[in-house]
This record gives C-alpha cells, structure tokens and sequence, in this order.
C-alpha cells in the first residue's frame, strides 16, 4: 500500500473541474468533504421537512437492489430525494434471500414499514448498454439475458418469502441503460416498458400504461411508482442534451464496501459492495480488477485508488461499538485480498475506515490507514 501522507487542502467543488483529473490526494479530500457537505444539507430543516412532505405524499417504502457499478444510480436518474431509496449493491445485482445477512435485514426492513403502516416496492434492477455490449456488466459476462433472468429470479424469491398477492411488498424487475439512465420496466404479462422510448409530452399516458403492466399493483404503490418514471424520462432528455461520452464508460476510482453509502449520489465515482454475499472476497476482486483497467486504459490518474469500509449504526454505545468492528473487519478483509491478488495494485491501495450515523448521515473515521 502507499504510505505517503496525503496533504490537506481546500477541496474543490465539484462544479468546478472533473473529480477525475484530480490527484489522489486531492479526490480523497474532496471526497470526505462532499460527505460533510452531504450531511449538513441531509440534517437542514429545509432537508428534513422536504423528505418529511415527499413521505406524506409518497408513503410507499422503496428499495431498489443494483449492482454495484458506480454508473448505476436509481435516485439520481429518478431525482428522488436523498434519503427515500433504501439501497442494497452487490456485483452484478446478484443477490439471494437463503444469504443469512441479507434476508435479516430486508425481512427486518419490510416489518418495519409494516409496522409504519407502508407497503414496500422492491425494485431488482439488472443493467446493460444499447451502445456497446461490453459497458453492460461484468457480473454477467456482459451477458443481458443472463442478468434479466437472475433478477427473475429474485422476484420469485421475493414472492416465496412475502407472498405472490402484492399487497405488502411489490417486486418488480427493472433493466437500467447505462448510455442514457432509461429505465426499463418489466410486467407481469410479459410487456414491457422502456422509458427511452417515451416522450416527456405523452406522460398522462402513464398511468394507464403503468396499470397495464401491473394489474395488481396496490394503488397507492402506482401512484408512489409515477414520480420516478416522470422523473426518469426528463432525466433521460436532459442526458441527451449532454455529450455522454466519458461518464457511460467505467470511471470508478474508490472501492466501498459495506452499509451507508447511500450519500454518494455522484454517478461513475464508486464500485458499491454490500456485506450479503458468503463469498465476499469474490465482488472484491471484480472491483479491483475494473479499477486496475480503469488505471490502464486512462479513464482515471494510475496515482492511486481508495478503498474505503463503513458500517452504519442507529444508536451510540454498543450498536456504534459493533458498527467499528465491523468496518474495521471489512477494511482489513478487502485490503488482504486485493494485496494477495492485485500485489501492484495494492502499492497505489489508500485504505479508509468509517461508521456511518444513520439520523445524521455523519461520516466518521476511525482509522485512517492501514
């Protein structure tokens, strides 16, 4: 790993040059700034009475299960407020209810909606490009059918555990282009909609074509789904105003595994891990593999990489206590890994720990190299 000091400057803003040309140094600082930054505007009353209001418009619970390529981002490309879409990342979008932490905490999840009195809709996403067949996902091979059947595949487990009548969660598959952040949905009777395909004057068109596809989706899970898709077609019409060609390619240049990352809303910045799968070791080595191509092929500067663990916590004492150890553990694990596999690789390694305060959004190191 490298071991150089990394200097504390003014970070720049976002807004005024591309993270990416920037120095190592440079995008870990601003990095950590951007989730300060990100934690003062979640904790703003203007923040809180604007998710509070979105809420009580909108009481459905949404969860959205994706893959963990950095150019994957449900709430920027449906511009959902920060803090609604409750995520779960994974390679490939690849996930399995029999996995024991991962069904704990969707099962726990959904029971306390439920307890809320909300529904829930799952929406289990696969991912491809219409431009290129090799920007869609490595998870797969590059292999479209082969995701969109695994993701099938979830509903049904989904259905297994909460049942097939819809009326506490609502499973739906969705494929993500990565070209123009288009949304694709899939219906119970085999149709499907493409939100690429629908122009922003035809959206009274919406509601119908939404019950088509879901005749048995609860009414008010329809009327929480319409604002994403609105969102998503006029998200898609500004991308196409825009020269895309650098962000629809792999940029990613920081590996983050664990919980509470919900807060990096940036697109092409991170490849997200989540702690579900058994063989954890496995996603691990399929980010640094696209981080070592994205070195190599120019897309980011072969200064330097950062991977950087965090596990989230609801309450100070012993719930913060275990959120430590278990970041602390995923920090060590992933380093270990990429050093044994990537051993050139891991000299450019800067190696982050940290919690996450749930009801703050407060992110908090607690070991700054390893």
């Amino acid at each position: 790993m490298n071991t150089t000091e990394i200097l504390t400057q003014s970070p720049p803003n976002q807004e005024e040059v591309d993270i990416h040309d920037l120095s190592i140094g440079q995008r870990i600082d601003w990095l950590v700034d951007y989730s300060r930054r990100h934690s003062q505007e979640f904790q703003s009353p203007e923040s809180w009475l604007a998710r509070r209001r979105y809420l009580a418009q909108h009481p459905t619970a949404i969860t959205a299960f994706m893959c963990m390529d950095g150019r994957i981002n449900i709430p920027v490309a449906t511009n959902t407020p920060r803090g609604i879409i409750f995520p779960f990342r994974n390679l490939g979008g690849r996930f399995n209810l029999g996995w024991p932490h991962l069904g704990e905490v969707i099962t726990e999840h959904v029971q306390s909606m439920v307890k809320q009195g909300r529904r829930t809709l799952a929406l289990i996403t696969y991912h491809y490009s219409k431009g290129n067949p090799h920007r869609g996902c490595a998870g797969f091979n590059y292999d479209t059918v082969a995701a969109r059947t695994y993701s099938l595949g979830i509903k049904q487990q989904m259905e297994a555990v909460f049942g097939t009548g819809h009326d506490t969660l609502y499973p739906i598959v969705c494929g993500f282009e990565t070209d123009e952040d288009a949304l694709v949905f899939h219906g119970t009777n085999g149709k499907t909609l493409d939100l690429s395909s629908v122009s922003i004057r035809d959206q009274d068109c919406l509601p119908g074509l939404l019950e088509e596809l879901y005749p048995d989706m609860p009414q008010q899970i329809q009327q929480d789904l319409l604002p994403l898709v609105r969102d998503n077609i006029t998200h898609i019409a500004g991308i196409r105003r825009t020269n895309r060609t650098l962000n629809i390619e792999h940029r990613e240049w920081i590996i983050c595994v664990g919980r509470g990352f919900d807060w990096l809303h940036t697109s092409n910045l991170a490849l997200i891990i989540g702690p579900y799968s058994p063989d954890l070791a496995d996603p691990i080595r399929k980010a640094a593999s696209i981080i070592e191509v994205n070195m190599q092929s120019g897309r980011i500067p072969d200064d330097g990489f950062l991977l950087l663990a965090k596990a989230p916590y609801h309450e100070v004492g012993i719930d913060r206590a275990c959120a430590q150890l278990k970041s602390t553990f995923l920090s060590e694990f992933a380093a270990e890994v990429i050093r044994n596999e990537f051993p050139n690789l891991a000299k450019k390694m800067h190696v982050r720990t940290a919690v996450l305060a749930w009801q703050s959004q407060v992110m908090e190191m607690i070991d700054a190299r390893i």
